[in-house]
């Protein structure tokens, strides 16, 4: 069966309307099927580091390194010939922090650039200029404190830090894991990845169950974890009215309806159940509405289920429920009709005279 899809435009010209425009798609197989395909608008994906091996961490300003240089013999440049016991033939310089110009000092081979080269590359350097002067020299460069590959992990955490990378690679769990973990239930809470200029968020629930948006981290990333509490509305003739947790990953349509109290059968008419939500406009265009009257790119849309209809039933049971939808269980026509009648009542049964009752009742209509 094909979606059926109508709009429906309000006018804010007219008494008492919003103004706002809609668009009305009564719900079906082929609706489900689409709106169950939608995914978070957000990945981790597209920052890179998913596969593969783990970033190379250069050096970088700040970082702490030290130096030893090795000499084939004893007599060389930087290790003299005495009669004292050695544990090698080297001499390990004093620790160095890698200045704003990127760069340490070496004797003999002067003010050598580090930062953003690999630790294989600075090595190779210092051995070139020091073949000269030093005997079969060998040049060994560690880190000692890595302050330029460092991740920020803020938020709903146990232990919100800043965390030093390892060459090993770390991924987002892993930073998270390390920063103690959540301190908000994973359902409800959203991880952003802030890296320069890009910035990407997606449920934490999400980044467990796919691991393709477990990159690794790199260098001066940011993590926030945010607790963001999902909930829906529900208004008209259902069990109960008011706002609801999700309380769940993935809470359907019927789910919702069901945490409502469900439909009032002495109230509720079953074949109009609508549900509010503002959807993608190419998301639209696909369900077969006209989107050319609409101008933003979020439109307004009511999804309209007949519960009467079986195959409803078992398609209000798998359509997902997203964050701050509405639900609104519209009354039956005998409801509205003993509403009228109460207010016909109400105002006939005044002392006042027929014509009164006639222009009364006619003034209340309106406003009905």
């Amino acid at each position: 069966m094909e979606a059926q899809a109508s709009v429906k435009v309000s006018s804010p010209n007219k008494e008492r309307r919003a103004g706002v425009d809609y668009a009305l798609v009564d719900i079906n197989k082929t609706v489900l099927g689409l709106l169950q395909s939608v995914k978070a608008a957000d990945s981790f994906k597209g920052f890179g580091g998913g596969r593969g091996p783990a970033p190379n961490l250069p050096l970088g300003v700040g970082d702490i390194v030290q130096v030893s240089i090795f000499e084939s013999q004893s007599g060389g440049l930087f290790v003299p010939s005495d009669a004292g016991s050695r544990p090698g033939n080297y001499v390990t310089l004093p620790n160095q922090t890698i200045g704003k110009d990127g760069a340490i000092m070496v004797p003999y081979a002067g003010r050598i650039p580090v930062a953003g080269r690999s630790v294989e590359s600075v090595q190779n350097d210092i051995q070139k200029r020091l073949q000269n002067r030093a005997i079969e020299p060998q040049v060994i460069v560690s880190k000692v404190t890595t302050r330029s590959a460092q991740v920020a992990v803020l938020g709903d955490v146990n232990g919100a830090t800043k965390i030093e990378l390892n060459e090993g690679g770390d991924r987002i769990l892993d930073l998270i894991s390390q920063a103690g973990g959540l301190s908000t239930p994973g359902l409800e809470t959203y991880v952003t990845l802030q890296r320069g200029n890009r910035t990407a968020t997606i449920l934490y629930d999400d980044l467990t169950k796919t691991p393709s948006e477990n990159i690794f981290a790199q260098p001066g990333d940011t993590i926030i974890v945010n607790r963001e509490r999902r909930t829906y509305l529900a208004f008209g003739a259902s069990g109960t009215n008011g706002r609801f947790d999700f309380e769940d990953a993935r809470l359907t349509l019927g789910e919702a309806l069901g945490k409502a109290g469900g439909l009032l059968d002495a109230r509720a008419n079953p074949e109009q159940v609508l549900l509010y939500r503002r959807v993608n406009r190419e998301l639209l265009a696909r369900l077969g509405v006209d989107v050319r009257r609409f101008v933003d790119t979020e439109i307004p849309v009511i999804f309209r289920a007949d519960m009467r209809d079986p195959a409803t039933m078992f398609v209000a049971q798998q359509l997902p429920m997203q964050d701050k939808d509405i639900i609104f269980v519209t009354n039956a026509d005998s409801i509205e009709l003993l509403k009228f009648l109460d207010l016909v009542n109400s105002v006939t049964s005044t002392a006042s005279g027929a014509s009164s009752d006639v222009i009364t009742t006619r003034d209340a209509i309106r406003k009905f």
